[in-house]
């Protein structure tokens, strides 16, 4: 037999890339109004015997929507809306995703729940939250979620008896995309356990559609051809439709509230998406509060019924909201808007916001903010000050002539928590790329400094972000020169961007030019780049490209904990022929973390290179019990069972291996070998 292909350590991931969003057309025909209460204007009474349904939207803008004057056709949440209380002047506090649910559901504010990125934040056991709170109370719980950033991992299953986090769904060519499903799908996992349930229950449905790309399924996508996100907004209403029908056939009524964690830029201010500014695109979200009953029926003065108000309010006011829905009086940083809707309005409370993405991965200045009123100041070393009664684009920044309200804002501010976040925790290297490949930045933890400039102010540097953009889109298209050459140009204007660093070098690496990867690597660290990452990468660069000394003497005194710098480390000694060396740092990994898959995957082929067959075997066996997909572990385990005879056996692996990864070469050459290709 020729000689069988072995891959040593992990693959290193790419830039990423994006899969259209697939989806079984819903008929987008309006469901029945909700009529609520008779002819009365619409409120809500404690009720211990309620349904609870939370829907939040992602990435929605509020202005998209139909009631909202919006150009989307949404007739199901028009519908809802008409016969509750829509608010007008809603605000998350925060523009991604992860940290706006944690404060949706736990009505706290980031630096109250910790978490302040989508990546190396988790929300901490015992952190009250909505789902244990209503347990408590009776209610069975369950959690229904579209996007990767709401994975279980992130914590937010506290209190939850189900946590539905499947994001498994089909792209175009049939490859398989672990980062989002599309919202009927979550909707048809919602209705089939909603309709288990005999007792009162709690359910949160997030819906991921209307995130980038843009790319409605089927009829939404001919309709919307010019305004894809319009047509993202307009399905995912269409999909929410049999939910909310389903509701006016249950014995019990159904409180629902609808709100999105945050609203999506689409140029405005030069952002494209979200996660850098906090202008009212992105930080102004929809808030539908309804209820539906048994009883409901359409009628035509349906519209009388509803409120509309203008108080603003605030994410931390939905847990106890809903609490005191349910007949509970607590409350957290927030305040309930029971008694706001009965009176068509409330005392404005002023609502703390941030958009700390670029300061926690890039080291660029951590904006922070406050909003009174229609008063709303933005503290960053260039600061902003708008009244969004006369200026709601927030057009004209007017902190220079208004010294007076600048400093009264400023004391506003203080009266929250301003301090520095937490540096951001390790990830592993498999949660950051699904994380890029949605958009986010994601990857290293950048040192939070004392002082910043104007230099470090995001809006001074939004043409970076949209460089790296453009450079994103040129290497999906398959320009990598003109990527290489963008991403060339960034380091020169801001050479601590790490990820201009980290996407050069790939590009670099994937073109065959591994000496060119590495130098770029090496430059990162010369030019005081402190993300993890960088190190971690030209530690596999190194060994991979012969060096593994090299990155043994880089790695060994700094990988700590850090489960992607241990597994770099494992991978260079086994490369440098010191399986023993390698399996012990492997070891080492696991006793920190005992389903670590990659751990014993790569502990499997060091043990298979020390000759310990038997141990390599029950390694690989473990890696893929623990995480089926792993591709490397099925062509490690072929090379196994075919070096001790088990020929058949090895061609099943191999296969399931290209089934899992059709890039994987070794899997393929080794069925060549065995004649089975």
């Amino acid at each position: 037999m020729s000689r069988l292909t072995l891959y040593i350590g992990h693959r290193l991931s790419g830039i990423g890339h994006r899969s259209p969003a697939l989806g079984i057309l819903i008929a987008a025909a309006a469901i029945g109004a909700c009529s609520l209460l008779g002819g009365r204007t619409f409120s809500i009474a404690p009720n211990p015997d309620r349904n609870v349904l939370l829907v939040t939207i992602d990435t929605l803008r509020a202005d998209a929507l139909g009631s909202y004057g919006g150009k989307a056709p949404t007739p199901h949440l028009d519908a809802l809306a008409s016969h509750g209380a829509r608010f007008t002047f809603a605000h998350a506090h925060a523009v991604v995703t992860l940290v706006s649910h944690a404060s949706i559901l736990t009505g706290r504010y980031p630096y109250e729940h910790g978490i302040r990125d989508n990546t190396g934040y988790r929300l901490a056991p015992g952190e009250p939250t909505l789902a244990a709170a209503l347990k408590a109370r009776g209610f069975e719980t369950g959690a229904f979620v579209g996007g990767f950033p709401l994975d279980r991992r992130f914590g937010l299953t506290a209190g939850f008896d189900r946590y539905d986090d499947r994001m498994t769904k089909a792209g175009p060519a049939g490859e398989i995309s672990q980062r989002e499903r599309p919202a009927d799908a979550v909707v048809a996992s919602a209705l089939d356990w909603i309709g288990g349930r005999s007792g009162k229950w709690f359910a949160w449905v997030h819906v991921y559609d209307p995130h980038e790309p843009y790319e409605p399924p089927g009829e939404f996508a001919s309709r919307f051809a010019q305004e894809p996100y319009l047509g993202e907004v307009a399905w995912t209403d269409a999909a929410l439709g049999p939910l909310l029908q389903r509701l006016a056939s249950l014995s019990r009524p159904t409180l629902v509230v609808v709100t999105a964690d945050h609203g999506e830029s689409l140029g405005d201010h030069g952002e494209r998406t979200h996660s850098l500014f906090a202008y009212e695109a992105t930080l102004r979200v929809p808030l539908i509060v309804s209820e539906i009953t048994k009883d409901t029926k359409e009628t035509k003065d349906a519209k009388d019924r509803g409120r509309v108000i203008d108080t603003p309010v605030r994410h931390v006011d939905l847990f106890p909201t809903i609490l005191s829905s349910a007949g509970d009086g607590t409350t957290g940083s927030g305040a309930s808007l029971l008694d706001v809707i009965k009176a068509d309005g409330g005392p404005d409370r002023p609502s703390y916001f941030e958009a700390m993405s670029a300061a926690v991965t890039r080291g660029w200045a951590p904006l922070r903010g406050v909003l009174v009123g229609r008063e709303k100041y933005i503290d960053l070393p260039i600061v902003e000050l708008y009244d969004l009664a006369s200026d709601p684009k927030e057009a004209a920044n007017v902190a220079g002539a208004k010294g007076d309200r600048v400093r009264v804002m400023t004391e506003s501010l203080k009266q929250f928590n301003v301090a520095p976040p937490a540096r951001a925790g390790v990830e592993t290297a498999e949660t950051i790329e699904r994380l890029r490949s949605l958009g986010y930045i994601g990857g290293g933890s950048s040192a939070v400094r004392e002082k910043y400039t104007d230099a470090d102010d995001p809006k001074r540097l939004v043409e970076i972000e949209q460089m790296l953009t453009r450079g994103d889109e040129a290497w999906r298209a398959g320009r990598g020169s003109e990527a290489a050459d963008i991403y060339r140009a960034v380091i020169r204007k801001r050479p601590d961007t790490e990820d201009a660093y980290r996407k050069l070098a790939f590009a670099l690496w994937r073109d065959g030019r591994s000496a060119d990867a590495i130098a770029t690597l090496e430059l990162a660290l010369r030019n005081g780049v402190t993300q993890s990452e960088v190190r971690i990468r030209l530690g596999q660069y190194l060994a991979e490209a012969g060096q593994p000394a090299k990155a043994i003497a880089l790695l060994k005194d700094t990988a700590g904990s850090d489960p992607d710098a241990l597994i770099a480390l494992g991978n260079a000694y086994t490369m440098a022929g010191r399986f023993a060396d390698g399996a012990a740092v492997y070891r080492r990994l696991l006793a920190a973390d005992p389903v670590n898959a990659l751990a014993h995957e790569n502990l499997g082929m060091a043990q298979f290179q020390a000759k310990d067959v038997k141990g390599a075997e029950a390694s690989l066996r473990r890696a893929i019990e623990i995480d089926p997909s792993l591709a490397g572990a099925y062509t490690a385990l072929g090379v196994v069972l075919a070096t001790t005879g088990r020929t058949p056996d090895a061609i099943e692996a191999w296969k399931k291996a290209l089934a899992l990864d059709p890039s994987d070469r070794n899997a393929a050459d080794n069925l060549r070998r065995v004649g089975a290709r």
